[in-house]
């Protein structure tokens, strides 16, 4: 098992200083339906059916609404202390299928929602081709997700000229029963060598017997084989893996993105997270379908999860950090350059000094206080990039933002 770099936590005159967070997957319109899946359609309840509730929400976004939502899924989360986020976006055309008069019209809303609110963000359009490993047409749901490789590649490098010190752009495979073979080739032989790249994958039990069906391999270990895995990778859940993919998956050095209150809310089932970190695995969290906007949360029950399944206590530490919330926020630091394509060394929230939780807190368990005391908010700022953008707790956009997605959800939410 190796030991992880030291976290660098400090104390400073308003609590303690500690590195911001990287959210590693984000579908930010989904921020407006949560709470809106938790009525049983099915007494087989599962992402399939949840997935039917998204499309119906998704059909209802223009490029207005989107920045609304996003603007302040990005306000939430700063004040949570995630500092950047990887965007998963699939909403590329009008709900019709049709090209919008800008085709980044969708991609655009998020870069401007992100500019103003003053988080980093990694921008990955998605290429979505089929409805199934089959090779199955897109239903008339999912056509405003859909690209053929020339399209997906025009929108692709329109995206990634843009690039500057608070943008990245990179590619995103949204999973190998949408992207054939094929497609996925020729856009990774298309990419700029250092573009990160993000796919779906082994998220649910019926994917992985899907591709056994029809490849005569299971999802992670068809990637395995057909992709040379590196560093630029990340994979998203990663859920159901057997021990050969545990093993072969960490020595490529590619990420493993973790929703846990995602993939708990969805009942996709757990990481082999012991067996990964064994490995020398790297990994990370993501807020995904944002039914929690907090970092402590995923970390949280990131833990939890191992010990409802172990039984036992402590499980995500190593030999040289033996503190769990130490290793887990050692983990979200160690993997965010490689899954982002940010270095970035400025970015830091503080945690509030005088909040009762932390009383008499050091240096060597400020983090555990933090993610296992509670749910009260302790972040009072967050600096990105070196500027201050929550102060006292409050995003200084806060009401405005606020305000404009109410009007949105009016919107979204009129039958």
């Amino acid at each position: 098992m190796s030991s992880p770099s030291p976290l660098p936590i400090e104390a400073v005159a308003a609590g303690w200083r500690l590195p911001g967070i990287a959210n590693l997957h984000s579908h930010a319109f989904q921020r407006a339906m949560a709470g809106l899946a938790e009525r049983q359609t099915h007494p087989s309840d599962s992402f399939w059916t949840w997935r039917e509730t998204m499309y119906r929400m998704a059909a209802r976004f223009d490029p207005d609404a989107l920045h609304a939502v996003a603007s302040q899924l990005y306000v939430e989360m700063l004040e949570a202390g995630y500092t950047i986020v990887c965007e998963f976006h699939y909403l590329h055309h009008a709900p019709d299928g049709s090209a919008y008069a800008t085709p980044t019209a969708m991609s655009d809303a998020l870069v401007a929602a992100a500019r103003e609110t003053g988080i980093r963000l990694t921008l990955l359009p998605v290429l979505y081709m089929t409805g199934g490993f089959d090779g199955r047409e897109l239903n008339p749901r999912q056509r405003r997700f859909g690209h053929d490789v020339e399209g997906y590649l025009r929108l692709f490098h329109a995206l990634h000229a843009r690039q500057d010190a608070m943008l990245r752009v990179g590619c995103a495979l949204h999973s190998l029963r949408a992207v054939p073979a094929a497609a996925m080739q020729a856009v990774l032989a298309a990419l700029p060598a250092q573009a990160r790249i993000h796919i779906h994958i082994a998220e649910q039990v019926g994917e992985v017997q899907d591709c056994l069906a029809v490849r005569d391999l299971r999802p992670v270990e068809w990637l395995l084989r057909n992709a040379e895995l590196d560093a630029r990778w990340t994979l998203v859940h990663a859920t159901h893996l057997n021990d050969g993919e545990v093993r072969d998956l960490a020595r490529t050095g590619a990420t493993v993105a973790i929703c846990p209150t995602t993939e708990a809310n969805l009942g996709d089932g757990l990481f082999r997270l012991r067996d990964y970190l064994d490995a020398g695995g790297a990994w990370g969290i993501g807020s995904d379908s944002h039914i929690s906007v907090s970092p402590v949360e995923e970390l949280r029950w990131l833990e939890y999860g191992q010990r409802l399944h172990t039984r036992r206590r402590n499980i995500t530490v190593s030999a040289g950090s033996p503190g769990v919330g130490m290793t887990l926020l050692q983990g979200t630091l160690a993997s965010a350059a490689n899954a982002t394509g940010f270095d970035a060394v400025d970015d830091a929230m503080v945690l509030d000094g005088a909040a009762p939780v932390l009383a008499g807190a050091g240096v060597e368990d400020v983090a555990e206080r933090w993610i296992f005391s509670g749910n009260r908010p302790l972040v009072r700022e967050v600096h990105v990039g070196g500027r201050r953008v929550v102060e006292d707790g409050r995003h200084p956009q806060r009401d405005a933002v606020a305000a404009r997605y109410a009007r949105a959800m009016q919107g979204l939410l009129r039958d």
